[in-house]
């Protein structure tokens, strides 16, 4: 269970869907009407109901926001964020994923939700470079739980080892780097 003193950031391998927080976060598309990849895979574990509510949000911006109840998820809730499509890295790329993270979490925040799961938002077919993006989102989600009074505990949940290594890294350079940095 989660301790409500600490807060903790976890970098995991395994399948979101199947993940027992009390939100995930889907990688969809604008539209928020399902697709390929975490995006397909959520709404097909969530069954229909999920596509029904998402159909009266009409559509998220790039970087931006919603949330809908987890239908037949263990989450309660899924948050929606269209992370950027990689053009290699001059448009606005870093601002939009960062934007991506943070507008989940804050909208955690404000649904007072103590735990959320992420995937690796972009880096599938969006063609973010992981390298990129993991330390994008590991230092967002960082500096945000520094700060949150609801969220908690934030797992990053990726698909595979290899993934996972990369997101690994990014975390041990964010500690350095605020080691150092605090002397």
């Amino acid at each position: 269970m989660i301790n409500k003193d600490i807060k903790t950031f976890e970098i995991v391998v395994g399948d979101i869907t199947e993940e027992d927080t009390v939100c995930i976060v889907n990688a969809a598309n604008t539209t928020l009407l399902g697709g390929g990849g975490v995006d397909g895979a959520i709404h097909r574990a969530a069954g229909p109901g999920l596509l029904e509510e998402c159909r009266s949000l009409n559509g998220c911006e790039t970087g931006k926001a919603k949330i809908t109840k987890g239908y037949l998820l263990k989450a309660k809730y899924v948050i929606h964020t269209p992370g950027p499509v990689w053009r290699g890295g001059s448009n606005k790329e870093d601002m939009l994923l960062k934007s991506s993270y943070l507008s989940c979490l804050e909208l955690a925040e404000r649904y007072r939700i103590e735990s959320i799961a992420f995937p690796s938002i972009s880096t599938g077919v969006y063609g973010y470079p992981v390298e990129k993006a993991a330390p994008v989102a590991v230092s967002t989600i960082l500096d945000f739980l520094k700060h949150s009074i609801y969220v908690k505990y934030v797992k990053m949940v990726c698909f595979r080892e290899s993934i996972k290594k990369i997101y690994d890294e990014a975390l041990n350079d964010c500690k350095l780097r605020e080691q150092t940095e605090n002397g």
